[in-house]
C-alpha cells in the first residue's frame, strides 16, 4: 500500500508516529478539514499533472486552484491532470491519498505560495483517511520540493 511506502519514509526521520491515519476518508480538502478539525486553507492538497519530462506535483493550500495561465508561463505547457490511472501508476499514489512524500522517479514537486500563510499544514500520507502535521520547512525537505512557484488563484484576499 502506499500509505506503507510513506510510513516507511517517515520511519528513516523518526517521524513516522506523526502520521495519523482516520476511521472517516480525508480523501478532498473538506474532507481532511473535517478529520483534523481545522480550517480547509491548511490542508495541503497535491495535484497531479502531465509535465513535458514526467509528472508534475502542485502542493497548495486547500482554498486555492491552479491558475492555468499561470502554469502555462511557469512550465511551458497547458496544465493537464493526470487520469486516477495515470496517478496510481506515475506518482505512485492514488487519487485521494496523493502526497509528495515517497513518490515515483522523475516526478517533480512543487510547492505554490498559498501555503506560505501558515505555519503548519496537512498533507495526506498515501491514502484515503491518512495525513501529517508539517511546519513548511519539514514539508519543503521531505517532499523533496524543487522549488516554490506561484501557479494558483482563488486564495488570496480580494483587492
Amino acid at each position: 500500500m502506499s500509505i506503507e511506502k510513506v510510513r516507511a519514509y517517515f520511519r528513516d526521520y523518526g517521524m513516522e508516529d506523526r502520521i495519523r491515519e482516520f476511521d472517516v476518508s480525508s480523501a478532498t480538502v473538506s474532507l481532511a478539514a473535517e478529520a483534523l478539525h481545522c480550517e480547509p486553507c491548511r490542508i495541503a492538497k497535491t495535484l497531479a499533472f502531465a509535465g513535458s519530462d514526467g509528472p508534475v506535483l502542485i502542493v497548495a493550500a486547500g482554498d486555492a486552484k491552479v491558475d492555468n495561465a499561470k502554469f502555462k508561463a511557469r512550465f511551458g505547457i497547458k496544465a493537464r491532470m493526470l487520469s486516477p490511472e495515470e496517478t496510481a501508476e506515475r506518482v505512485g499514489h492514488g487519487v485521494g491519498g496523493v502526497c509528495p512524500f515517497a513518490v515515483g522517479e522523475g516526478v517533480a514537486v512543487y510547492l505554490d505560495v498559498s501555503l506560505k500563510r501558515f505555519q503548519t499544514v496537512f498533507p495526506a500520507c498515501g491514502s484515503a483517511n491518512s495525513a501529517i502535521e508539517l511546519t513548511l520547512a519539514e514539508l519543503e525537505r521531505h517532499a523533496g520540493a524543487a522549488q516554490w512557484v506561484d501557479v494558483c488563484k482563488g486564495w488570496r484576499d480580494p483587492a
